[in-house]
């Protein structure tokens, strides 16, 4: 990765992928990202669904979403 230079105002973040120090500026195209590897990463983990919410999943007998009807 090269080098840039950083304006005197720029934030330094740790990379959510690698921890490292990171330019969170426009100047740094794959903010909050310190390089286009670590977005891959991220971009590659998002779509193997790892951020998913952990929930319980319905009962093999309900119905989907609607609430049990009162005869």
């Amino acid at each position: 990765m090269t080098s840039k230079p950083q304006p005197a105002s720029a934030k330094q973040v740790p990379c959510p992928t690698c921890g490292g120090p990171s330019l969170f500026s426009p100047a740094n195209p794959y903010r909050p990202f310190c390089s286009q590897r670590c977005q891959q990463i991220d971009l590659g983990a998002w779509a193997a669904e790892d951020f998913r919410m952990p929930a319980e999943a319905p009962p093999e007998d309900a119905e989907f979403g609607d609430p049990k009807r009162q005869p």
